[in-house]
């Protein structure tokens, strides 16, 4: 078994990778080339969570699970809230073949897949960015964006303002962009072309009233039938896609509450990502539209990006060879 840890994901997952792999990755689930149960996650004391997310990518045999907790307190103590390994078997053998650091690889192929959505359904003129958050995810993404398209402006918003500061700096001197930490989430999408959410809110952070016309959102921070981002009327008000259709009408918390809120029905998600990508269903549909792409993230994906970072490390002879 050949074990990629968090440095060797870290320094061969770059965004100009990612971002293509996770384009194919959704192409083939909505192409149905993947086999794939909903997530299972128990949950855990704290708000705290353990996932296992089984699956295939049937076109070449590759199959594997990842198995991974979640415990957003981590941040604070600077640690990732996504801990765990993507497993890969050898198709031929049936071989446990490479366990790769989990956490990693949730951190860039999310923000990577968002990146890829933004592409297909942002504005064509699309440039100034806000981040609702300032953790991992919020980090991420703004790497992720500003590989994917040509960002004048970043602004960050956080509950606490010295850490949305002490982000907008870091980001700032690390990518050349003008980046700005604002007071309130109003503040922050005002006058944004691409707003993402990537928080743990169990309450909405982001209303339709913030939200300008031709707008594009990518809803990421919650990943199951739980906490809620964005309140009802932004759902209602939207173009929704999702990542995957089975998964966001069984687990997708936004869409959920305005459907129990009898505001929607299962035709509100217009689309899966996969395909817009694939030219089957059309993604934004006017300048003034508001898009937003719901993120929950699925295993095809995870095995996307481990199947590409174990076929490197053998190009290069790199990672821990262990018997097992």
């Amino acid at each position: 078994m050949l074990v990629l840890d968090r440095e060797f994901v870290r320094t061969h997952l770059t965004y100009a990778a990612c971002i293509p792999l996770m384009r194919d990755a959704m192409c083939a689930l909505s192409r149905g080339d993947t086999r794939q149960p909903l997530r299972s996650i128990i949950p855990l004391a704290q708000g705290r969570a353990f996932g296992v997310m089984p699956g295939a990518l049937s076109a070449d045999g590759v199959f594997g699970a990842k198995l991974v907790s979640v415990y957003p307190e981590n941040h604070a103590a600077g640690l990732q809230s996504h801990q765990g390994g993507v497993a890969l078997f050898d198709p031929e053998t049936g071989a446990l073949s490479a366990l790769v650091h989990a956490g990693e690889v949730t951190g860039i192929r999310t923000a990577a897949a968002s990146a890829a959505a933004t592409q297909a359904l942002a504005r064509a003129d699309a440039s100034r960015l806000a981040i609702l958050g300032t953790g991992e995810q919020a980090a991420a993404h703004v790497r992720a964006l500003h590989a994917a398209v040509p960002l004048s402006s970043v602004t960050i918003w956080g509950r606490s303002m010295e850490r949305a500061v002490a982000l907008a700096a870091r980001l700032s001197d690390e990518t050349g962009l003008t980046v700005a930490a604002v007071a309130t989430v109003a503040e922050a999408a005002a006058d944004a072309d691409i707003i993402c959410t990537t928080t743990a809110s169990a309450q909405p952070i982001l209303h339709a009233a913030d939200v300008p016309s031709g707008c594009h959102i990518n809803v990421v921070g919650s990943s199951y039938d739980g906490p809620v981002e964005i309140d009802d009327d932004l759902v209602v008000r939207a173009r929704f896609i999702a990542d995957s259709r089975a998964g966001v009408l069984a687990q997708g918390a936004e869409f959920l509450s305005a459907k129990r809120a009898g505001r929607v029905d299962d035709d509100h998600v217009v689309a899966e990502i996969g395909e817009v990508f694939l030219g089957l269903k059309p993604g934004r549909t006017s300048d003034r539209e508001i898009t937003v792409y719901k993120s929950l993230g699925h295993v095809a994906q995870d095995l996307a990006s481990a199947r590409y970072l174990l076929d490197l490390a053998l190009s290069l002879n790199q990672g821990v060879h262990i018997p097992f």
